[in-house]
């Protein structure tokens, strides 16, 4: 149980975590017994933990809901410029603990809960995660949210509001075993449908051209219920709305087409309608062109699109008349982000709005069009990249697919234009891929439709503008961006870490938790041993509470002193598990070899979700646990090393893992993690990085300085020497005694006595089709990490370190970055007027609300 404050605590009232006063814990006591019993149960006898949970998410809720109300109704009065941020995934998370602390609540909550009888952790522990997304793409829709509404902006988030999210992963007998995540069975109290707003979709039908214009016909329609998630900003009474769509069959769906009445069937059949939001893709980084997942794509599109030209049509002003239908300035009032081409067909589909609606000439809408949509990178990696079949396309949505043929031949005419005779060269722009089966290249139809793209780290917009799309970027050099990816410091600090957080706070003031960048003055404090002292007990005291976690989960005993190497992402051939894999093994035959030599004890944690579909993925997570299985059962090598793989990695377990982090793997080969937002979260919880390279990590290494932190491995000019050069995987096997000796265990079934050929497939692999180029890093990897052993046995030298890193943080919030897409895309200025609370009267023009309007969604 939580213990009460002391005197001291409660005079110092660190105002990160928000005000205690006996008059908020008061309130908050009574909300929380109010919906106890008129809500939930009638007797606190009977109430199960499940039931206080509700009772205190419903309580938190009460002070979301008037400041949501005074939002919309301030954002429909004064009718700003909206930012749409359109994401197929959402990776939030839970709510209670982040709406507690950016409304200022939390100490009063803790203190409440306690005063109550109640462990305030406990009941947090109950909420399920929204676990509406794979990984990086989507927990950064999810923190971007969060910036949007603490920068003040009129931003929302639009997605699907998937019944079942990522899969919850089982490990049984070391291999994965995927379980359905239903997210939602005990209900969400944090969600508010809106069926007013509910909204057709159509698909499937067919197209007539008529002298009155092109009219799409015959179709199927699904409609849309929305459901609204508030998002509060940081303690500045903003809340702004996520509203995900839910597919729902209409009334008459299928019943006309049944003449000889067989009812049953055709109501039966409303699921097919309802399956497009029944469950998220589990693909990270991977393309599956299948017709669900396009009608997916198109349904959150269709329905986001009628509710943005709703919005820009009814707001002006306060006025309650549908005043605006000229939409020369819609690209003034409104900006849509394309979170990677997952919504790309929102180009065609408000070209249809626009063109075939609307009624305005193809130039004018393609000119707005353009002015309104931007789109965000976020991978180079082939197999990740949409393109999806002419064919489908043309059978669910016919008239988008004439639209984009249309966007094509205008688009290859101006280019045969500027390059009279330059076949080739057409060849590679355009939208469409011929040869074999015919292809919509998503990203190059996101290039054309959209006024700028952006890559997500600067050596990956880098390649994007010089590689991958380098004949687009030459055409427009001015479109293309860099917006290098952050981490709200609200989640990924206050809340993960708070130990950390407040005894920043004590050394630099908590203005910090707004602008990061405030961290730099910690570099005045890298020689102050009482610091130096209080960031280690900080985090040995994170490490002390993760090893019990860990042993109550996984009945595996823990050093807390020894070091917490940690290596948790999805699982891919590109993160290189794998070489993590082949170090453990190493640092195993090492111990063996000589037992008594000084070793400095490490635990070695991995975790992450590999694709259901993904051989080599699931094979890499069944190798790991192969490897722990004989490496923490050897008596030999006792608590020196520990191998554990964190089962079901989400948002909640990674809010536990980093902040009792020593070292950060982010071992990619150079050129394929786009940015990485994990090496974020890491270096501010005071974690250092053994990294290549790749991604944000080189940011993270200028701004630190490439000596804090243990770079390896080749740099990209290396891969493509190497590439142009060839691998040859067997070169590096033949002259490294210590990689022959770990791939041949592998080999021969030292991990898989019962299945000696077990791993054939990985080695198979390795040896003769390995893209990600393991073994040419291994001897420079391996090498690195005695360096961080060395550097571990001097506490004080290591602690100096990390203090270095977490003051070089500051560049990494999302707040920066969405500062930047703000000025430089949207054309909006970031806000940080406060709207007064719901208990204050609001001033001057805030009062222009005609009499008894309420809040506009």
């Amino acid at each position: 149980m939580s213990r009460p404050l002391s005197d001291q605590e409660r005079r110092k009232q660190i105002s990160i975590r928000g005000i205690v006063g006996a008059e908020n814990v008061a309130e908050l006591k009574r909300g929380f017994n109010r919906h106890l019993y008129f809500t939930l149960v009638k007797d606190r006898n009977v109430a199960t933990p499940r039931d206080y949970y509700f009772a205190l998410a419903h309580t938190v809720r009460d002070h979301l809901v008037g400041r949501w109300i005074r939002t919309q109704q301030y954002y429909y009065e004064r009718d700003p410029k909206r930012i749409y941020y359109l994401s197929l995934e959402f990776y939030m998370g839970r709510t209670l603990q982040n709406t507690m602390i950016n409304l200022g609540l939390q100490n009063a909550c803790d203190e409440a809960v306690y005063q109550l009888g109640l462990d305030i952790e406990e009941l947090e522990e109950i909420e399920e995660d929204a676990g509406l997304g794979n990984g990086g793409l989507g927990r950064l829709a999810a923190c971007f949210l969060d910036s949007m509404a603490t920068l003040g902006l009129a931003a929302y988030g639009y997605g699907i509001r998937y019944e079942y999210g990522i899969f919850n992963q089982k490990i049984r007998n070391g291999w994965q075993v995927e379980e359905a995540d239903d997210w939602l069975r005990h209900g969400n109290p944090w969600e508010k449908a809106r069926p007013e707003y509910m909204l057709p979709v159509h698909f499937y039908g067919r197209v007539e051209h008529t002298a009155n214009g092109t009219k799409w016909v015959d179709t199927q329609v699904v409609l849309a219920l929305p459901y609204d998630t508030p998002v509060p900003g940081y303690m500045n009474n903003t809340v702004n709305t996520m509203r995900l769509w839910s597919a729902r069959a209409p009334n008459d769906f299928n019943l006309r087409d049944f003449n000889v009445g067989d009812y049953i069937q055709a109501v039966l059949d409303r699921n097919l309608a309802e399956n497009i939001s029944r469950v998220l893709y589990p693909n990270d980084n991977f393309f599956e062109g299948k017709e669900l997942r396009l009608k997916q794509e198109y349904f959150v599109v269709a329905a986001t699109l009628q509710d943005i030209i709703r919005r820009f049509k009814a707001s002006k002003f306060g006025s309650t008349e549908s005043v605006r239908t000229v939409f020369d300035s819609f690209p003034d009032q409104v900006a849509i982000q394309l979170n990677d081409t997952h919504p790309a067909m929102a180009i065609p589909e408000l070209m249809r709005i626009f063109v075939d609606i609307e009624k305005l000439p193809w130039s004018k809408a393609w000119d707005i069009t353009k002015q309104t949509f931007a789109y965000t990178n976020h991978t180079v990696l082939p197999e990740a990249l949409e393109r999806w079949p002419v064919d489908l396309v043309e059978k669910l949505l016919p008239r988008h697919l004439e639209i984009i043929y249309e966007i094509n031949q205008r688009h290859l005419d101006h280019i045969a234009f500027l390059f009279p005779n330059d076949v080739d060269r057409l060849r590679r722009m355009s939208l469409i891929e011929e040869g074999g089966t015919k292809r919509i290249n998503m990203a190059h139809l996101c290039i054309v439709g959209s006024h700028a793209v952006n890559g997500v780290a600067k050596i990956h917009s880098e390649i994007v503008k010089s590689e991958v799309f380098r004949d687009f970027a030459e055409l427009e050099p001015d479109k293309f961006q860099n917006k290098t990816n952050g981490i709200t410091p609200r989640r990924w600090l206050l809340l993960c870490n708070p130990g950390l957080a407040e005894l920043i706070a004590e050394k630099i003031g908590d203005d910090y938790v707004r602008d990061l960048s405030q961290l730099a003055k910690l570099h005045e404090f890298v020689d102050d041993d009482l610091f130096i002292r209080e960031v280690a007990k900080v985090k040995q005291e994170n490490k002390v509470k993760f090893a019990l976690y860990l042993e109550k989960e996984y009945k595996v005993k823990i050093n807390p002193s020894s070091m917490f190497d940690v290596h948790v992402k999805r699982i891919h051939e590109y993160k290189r598990q794998l070489m993590n894999c082949l170090h453990i093994i190493t640092m195993y035959n090492r111990i063996k070899r000589d037992p008594v030599k000084l070793f400095v004890p490490r635990t070695v944690i991995i975790g992450g979700k590999a694709a259901p579909g993904y051989h080599m993925a699931k094979m890499i997570i069944k190798l790991i646990n192969a490897v722990a299985q004989v490496v923490n059962n050897d008596p030999v090598v006792g608590s020196k090393l520990k191998v554990i793989f964190l089962e079901n990695y989400r948002v909640s377990l990674a809010e536990k893992v980093i902040p009792a982090t020593d070292l950060s793997e982010q071992i990619s080969t150079a050129v394929t993690e786009a940015s990485g937002t994990g090496n974020m979260k890491f270096m501010l919880n005071g974690a250092l990085t053994i990294g290549t390279m790749d991604g944000a990590n080189v940011e993270m290494a200028e701004e630190a300085g490439e000596e804090n932190l243990f770079i390896f491995g080749m740099r990209v000019e290396d891969v493509a020497e190497l590439d142009k050069d060839g691998y040859n995987a067997q070169q590096y096997y033949d002259r490294l005694p210590e990689l022959k000796q770990a791939v041949d265990q592998i080999r021969s079934g030292f991990f898989s006595s019962d299945e000696p050929d077990l791993f054939r497939d990985v080695v198979d692999m390795l040896f003769h089709h390995d893209r990600f180029k393991v073994f040419a890093d291994y001897e420079a990897y391996v090498k690195c990490q005695e360096k961080v052993s060395e550097l571990y046995l001097n506490s004080k030298a290591w602690t100096k370190m990390v203090i270095r890193n977490i003051a070089a943080a500051g560049k990494f919030s999302s707040d920066r970055t969405i500062k930047e897409y703000a000025r430089d895309i949207w054309h909006v200025e970031p806000s940080d007027l406060k709207i007064p609370p719901p208990n204050e009267p609001r001033e001057g023009a805030e009062d222009r609300t005609p009499n008894g309007t309420a809040a506009r969604a």
